[in-house]
């Protein structure tokens, strides 16, 4: 089937457009990409308003571009809005190893991608990024950003 092979040809070319605040994650990765048909590529940005997603649709148009599929076109939805949980696993793996603590489940401590202690706190709300929070770990006394829940 041709149509398949389209779409399969777009989640390729998607699963290398890095996010641009955290490279590591692709936009695959982070879960920002909701469909993808032969016409059309949906992403959902990770909140209203955030900075990058101009620059996402931006890289994601130049990939699409590059890999000769200029009839996908792009359209971003708001709703229902993006989650944390879309996040991968791979793209959790990722953030870890990269040295951010990906989104816990609610209850859940908060892990030390350094080392793996539970033994953390919070510093600040905010992070690096709007969608990150600034904690410490006690154990290896090593600062590192937090991926919020949203």
């Amino acid at each position: 089937m041709v149509e398949l092979d389209v779409e399969q040809d777009v989640w390729r070319v998607l699963s290398h457009v890095p996010d641009p605040e955290i490279p590591v994650l692709s936009v695959v990765d982070l879960g920002i990409v909701r469909d993808v048909s032969e016409e059309r590529v949906v992403l959902t940005p990770t909140y209203t308003g955030c900075p990058a997603t101009l620059v996402i649709e931006t890289m994601v148009r130049a990939a699409l571009d590059k890999a000769g599929l200029e009839h996908v076109r792009i359209e971003t939805i708001l709703s229902p809005p993006w989650t944390t949980d879309w996040i991968s696993e791979d793209g959790r793996a990722k953030l870890r190893a990269y040295g951010i603590a990906p989104p816990r489940a609610r209850g859940e401590s908060v892990q030390c991608p350094q080392c793996g202690s539970a033994e953390t706190q919070e510093i600040s709300r905010f992070g690096s990024t709007p969608c990150k929070a600034l904690w410490r770990c006690r154990a290896c006394a090593e600062p590192f950003d937090l991926f919020k829940c949203h």
